[in-house]
């Protein structure tokens, strides 16, 4: 790097750890969190809040950098948000959740904390992401820290618990998947991902593995053998019936349809005629593949999106093989995802009557506008996470200069529009911090790959031989040693 580069680019960590700093929320004299944006130009509305989702980039970011004090404060401050007991009223949030944000109030002089299941949110939808990132999270914490006397106190293995109760508790449904309506994840809007979204299931098999190693097994066996029993099948099956390449368009192409019993090929009854093949084949390079968006009856929704795909690559849920194909993909499909901002948070958009149709005609998610195939920063850090994973580092490398470019002057916008990711959002908030910390980890995740860890699993500690279940709560001081 010149010294111009080098002169460059330490202006922009520093001016984005100056406006990190800014975003820190405090309650009761402690940081608590980062809040979602610092616009002093727009009405707050709820980006004065910090959001479960937001904050994972802050607390992997404040984790390496040794700042575990927020990390751990976040966790305990969000842990007694959790409703823990059984809720009759339906409009009530259910036992286990955890909120999609939260704020500070001050009434009479004293502060607390008020959450938000979705009560506020746009379309009233609860978030299913946020009890699934809190897991991650706090999984990272105890990597960290090597703390895992922190995991195992009563609260939180209670707290972990009654999240696990509550995604694999027994439903009106047969695949080893999480069924979730539209808006319950980072895609907050309709969009079509009612179903079985990949990026919930890809933020599932992650918890679920994350939970896995921080249960202890005394009092929960039952729920580490529900997790053991569900890790291979969801693996399985994300594997085989979302995986797209060229081989596998082939056989999907030559479906047949109405097919009954258990030797049925077409075990979704996905009708040829549904599913864009040319406009596939022409995108598809011969060494790239992705994981399809939805699947379900009738249903194989085949626009790539970057965050479950990334996601399962960081987690394992993709193979190897497969891994390598997604970042092969994004590297021959440089322009349509990550073009001048990276990157697109799905590809292609949804344009004409099918805007109009699936979305309700959402003016924020106009066809590449938000999330419609908009541009978001905060993906960079997953990126370079995926990257690092498989040995591709030249990929988040090239990503990070793109994005270097115009972040630092564009005050770091909340998203991108646009085709190429040129134009900045319509209603973007600027100085967004995970569009901050996004670029900000990205390149921790360069300078040290082995940063990653935080994210990423031990492929021996998946399945039944993980550590976490050989002892019992008097037995941490013996694991914190080996």
């Amino acid at each position: 790097m010149q010294l111009n580069e080098l002169v460059s680019a330490n202006k922009i960590e520093t001016e984005a750890m100056a406006a990190l700093e800014k975003s820190i929320l405090y309650y009761q004299g402690r940081p608590v969190g980062t809040v979602a944006a610092v616009d002093d130009s727009s009405d707050a509305l709820n980006y004065d809040q910090v959001f479960i989702r937001d904050f994972v980039s802050s607390a992997l970011l404040f984790l390496i950098q040794g700042r575990t004090d927020i990390v751990r404060n976040f966790l305990e401050e969000t842990l007694k948000l959790q409703p823990k007991d059984r809720q009759l009223n339906a409009y009530k949030p259910a036992r286990g959740l955890i909120p999609a944000s939260f704020k500070v109030i001050v009434q009479n002089g004293q502060e607390s904390l008020e959450a938000d299941f979705g009560e506020h949110a746009i379309a009233r939808v609860t978030p299913v992401d946020s009890c699934l990132w809190w897991l991650i999270v706090l999984r990272a914490y105890v990597v960290a820290t090597q703390d895992l006397s922190f995991a195992y106190q009563p609260q939180f293995q209670e707290g972990i618990r009654l999240i696990m109760e509550l995604c694999l508790v027994h439903r009106f449904d047969m695949y080893p998947t999480l069924l979730v309506p539209d808006g319950a994840c980072m895609i907050d809007r309709r969009l079509g991902i009612y179903g079985h979204p990949l990026e919930i299931q890809s933020l599932f098999f992650t918890a679920l593995r994350a939970a896995r190693e921080l249960l202890i097994c005394k009092g929960n066996q039952d729920l580490v053998e529900g997790i053991d029993n569900r890790l291979p099948l969801l693996r399985a099956h994300i594997r085989h019936h979302y995986w797209i390449d060229i081989n596998r368009l082939n056989a999907i192409y030559r479906f047949k349809g109405e097919e009954y019993g258990k030797l049925a090929v077409n075990q979704f009854n996905i009708y040829a005629d549904s599913l864009p093949y040319y406009e596939l084949d022409k995108w598809l390079p011969r060494s790239g593949g992705y994981l399809a968006g939805n699947v379900g009856p009738s249903q194989l929704d085949t626009r790539f999106f970057s965050l479950g795909n990334l996601m399962a690559v960081i987690s394992d849920l993709a193979s190897e093989e497969q891994s390598q194909a997604v970042m092969n993909l994004i590297e021959k499909r440089w322009e349509d995802l990550i073009g001048d901002m990276p990157m697109k948070i799905c590809y292609p958009a949804l344009e004409g009557d099918e805007y109009r149709i699936v979305t309700g005609c959402d003016p924020k998610n106009i066809p590449w506008s938000y999330h419609n195939a908009g541009s978001w920063p905060v993906l960079l850090w997953m990126l370079a996470a995926s990257a690092a994973k498989t040995n591709r580092i030249s990929i988040a490398q090239n990503a990070i200069e793109v994005a270097e470019l115009r972040l630092l002057e564009d005050e770091w916008p909340e998203y991108y529009d646009g085709k190429k990711g040129r134009l900045i959002g319509k209603q973007a908030r600027k100085y967004q911090t995970w569009t901050i910390t996004g670029l900000l980890l990205a390149k921790q995740f360069l300078v040290n790959p082995a940063n990653i860890s935080l994210v990423s699993f031990d492929p021996l500690s998946f399945g039944p031989a993980s550590r976490a279940c050989e002892f019992d709560l008097g037995s941490v001081d013996t694991m914190l040693l080996g």
